[in-house]
């Protein structure tokens, strides 16, 4: 009895602990840039620098604005650059519906149009988001005047060797045990909640507001359930004309983060990463101007990696949007 008593007791401290941190972090630090009543939901855009086209980018799944901290300020002196939040995470509300592509284009429509962002757009989407900035490029192609797509999901899962459990294949006790880490001031404790990634110093009290909220679990747990929906979404649209098109890819050496399982072997690793380069490559298809570029060295998150490759395609890619000019792709 006393055991029980005393774990409970634990239990409530931790929980406690954690609200009122986050709670701390989030007063002392509030977003940059705005929020935005779209369609009746509190939405966080933080746009800067001056220009046209603009610049969106699109998070990758599961994460918000605070990612880009190392490419935004840098794109900004090209033209303007837009980072947002989510439904559900950083410092944008939850929203009633499906979690797929389709739902999550239209709130980045409605919220583009509340804050009266000229079109068309450049819209940058990694990873996840690039399939939502795929889907948003056929909801709304005269809105969009091209797209980067940074390492992004293909519409096809890719193939898992043996043993291997996929990173977005997540279970319901696996969503469990994090949520209950983080509730209880567990993942605090074990100073998860304090991780800055090198580079992103200048973002750190807005990593920390939310990176231990518990709030933004459950928007990541709705968004990979819907994730079989967003494929197939991805999959019906394109091609997309002559539409300037830059698919940046990870180095084809380096393994991409698509396994738990400790029993995958190197074999295993060159095998999907042959797998996944084949799909990155078939992008090329989606438009009579795409152009892919290897940013050499980098892993899947290549404007943490690589930011240089991210911030120089990507300004070809404006220059191109404004002159009309074609290139061509290359290794970096």
């Amino acid at each position: 009895m006393g055991l029980t008593v005393m774990l409970v007791v634990l239990a409530a401290s931790g929980a406690t602990w954690n609200f009122l941190a986050v709670r701390h972090d989030r007063t002392a630090n509030p977003p940059p840039g705005h929020i935005y009543d779209a369609n009746g939901y509190a939405m966080h855009l933080y746009c800067t620098g001056t220009g046209s086209p603009t610049l969106v980018l699109e998070s990758g799944h599961g994460e918000d604005f605070t990612v880009w901290g190392k490419v935004q300020p840098a794109l900004s002196r090209i033209t303007r650059t837009c980072s947002y939040d989510r439904a559900g995470f950083g410092w944008s509300v939850a929203q009633p519906g499906e979690r797929d592509a389709v739902h999550i284009a239209d709130q980045l429509h409605a919220l583009l149009m509340k804050a009266n962002i000229a079109t068309p757009i450049v819209l940058i989407g990694h990873s996840g988001g690039g399939l939502y900035a795929r889907v948003y490029a056929s909801k709304f192609p005269q809105d969009v005047a091209g797209l980067v797509l940074v390492d992004a999901y293909t519409p096809t899962p890719l193939p898992e060797p043996p043993f291997a459990v996929a990173l977005d294949h997540h279970s319901s006790a696996e969503f469990a045990f994090v949520k209950t880490t983080v509730a209880l001031g567990i993942a605090r404790l074990m100073g998860e909640c304090d991780s800055i990634p090198d580079g992103l110093e200048a973002y750190a009290g807005w990593i920390k507001a939310n990176e231990c909220y518990y709030p933004q679990l459950d928007a990541y747990v709705r968004e990979d359930r819907a994730l079989g929906d967003s494929r197939k979404e991805g999959a019906y649209t394109g091609p997309f004309g002559n539409l300037p098109i830059l698919i940046l890819s990870q180095d084809t050496k380096r393994p991409i983060p698509a396994f738990l399982s400790k029993r995958v072997t190197p074999k295993d690793w060159l095998w999907q990463a042959d797998a996944h380069d084949r799909e990155q490559a078939a992008y090329l298809q989606l438009s009579t101007r795409s152009r892919r570029v290897i940013a050499a060295g980098s892993g899947h998150y290549i404007h943490y990696d690589r930011p240089d490759v991210v911030i120089d395609e990507t300004t070809a890619l404006i220059q191109q949007v404004r002159s009309d000019d074609s290139s061509v792709g290359t290794t970096k």
